[in-house]
């Protein structure tokens, strides 16, 4: 008899675990996984922008030595976008990362002004390694760019689960602890126009 009661015990384990697993009980911790490593992605690749930026100054530098004022303002954004303390805590701080997103709002701004400039310099706009730099700014954009979608999309599955059934369940009673997420949002007054930057 006690046999029998091992076996029915653990095949009840069994499928209890089973019916936990299938119902969606580890669904918010995986999506809670995913918001944290596409954010990752999304410093990742701000990361090799700034990696890129003090080549780029110092090539434009070499031709455009009058034009101290947009290097400048260029490497202070740099400075203060590496002055903000990145990491998983950034997201679980929705005024820490509004800031983040500003001071890269700013760098981008720079950047586009330091294109701006590059245009009265033929000299500059075909030197290989100003274009090298600047082919690879444009590809760490673009790169930028599908990092924060893929970032958007992962808090929205995330919000969606702890929002809808059973999740909504399953986070007041497990995860009550893990916070609706932010997602981004464009900081910059005119975000939702192109820059006018000419070659």
């Amino acid at each position: 008899m006690k046999r029998s009661n091992f076996f029915l015990r653990i095949f009840l384990s069994i499928a209890l675990s089973l019916g936990l697993a299938s119902c969606g009980v580890n669904n918010i911790p995986r999506y809670d996984e995913q918001v944290k490593a596409t954010w990752a992605q999304v410093e990742n690749q701000y990361q090799r922008r700034a990696d890129l930026i003090p080549n780029l100054v110092s090539t434009v530098k070499a031709y455009a030595t009058h034009e101290k004022d947009t290097l400048t303002a260029v490497t202070e954004a740099r400075a203060k976008v590496g002055s903000i303390q990145a990491g998983a805590n950034l997201l679980n701080n929705p005024q820490a990362l509004k800031q983040f997103e500003s001071a890269q709002s700013e760098l981008t701004g720079a950047l586009q002004r330091l294109m701006v400039v590059v245009e009265r310099y033929p000299d500059l706009k075909a030197n290989e390694n100003f274009l090298a730099l600047q082919s690879q700014l444009e590809g760490t954009e673009n790169r930028i760019s599908v990092a924060r979608r893929d970032y958007v999309q992962a808090v929205q599955v995330y919000n969606t689960e702890i929002r809808t059934l059973p999740g909504l369940i399953w986070h007041k009673l497990l995860y009550g602890d893990m916070p609706i997420r932010d997602t981004y949002e464009a900081t910059s007054k005119n975000a939702e126009q192109a820059p006018q930057v000419k070659f």
